[in-house]
């Protein structure tokens, strides 16, 4: 089971630069407004993310609230990611806790 972190220790993570935010709500949600930087991770690129992305590269990722990251983040686990962790209270609690780090689109 992959870990999950605190929304400060994310943004440690975040500031100090190198580690890939994934985003895996809907891509309207995704369009509408994400961590500056992210990747929007689904079913319609997952096979690219797979094929793209070395396994021992850092990955924090992100849901509305922090639930199906943690299942997302044990499945990349199991795809062989070695440094894979969820986002405790998800988008909605990063958004309200660290605003700066937003790439808003109205």
């Amino acid at each position: 089971m992959a870990t999950r972190i605190s929304p400060t220790d994310g943004k440690t993570l975040f500031d100090q630069g190198g580690t890939l935010f994934v985003d895996i709500r809907d891509p309207a949600s995704f369009a509408a407004g994400h961590l500056q930087g992210a990747v929007h991770l689904s079913q319609a690129n997952v096979d690219q993310f797979l094929a793209n992305t070395a396994p021992d590269h850092a990955l924090v990722v992100y849901c509305y609230h922090g639930n199906s990251s943690q299942s997302a983040s044990d499945w990349l686990a199991e795809q062989g990611f070695s440094n894979v962790v969820s986002l405790d209270g998800g988008y909605e609690v990063f958004r309200q806790q660290f605003p700066e780090c937003l790439e808003e689109m109205a």
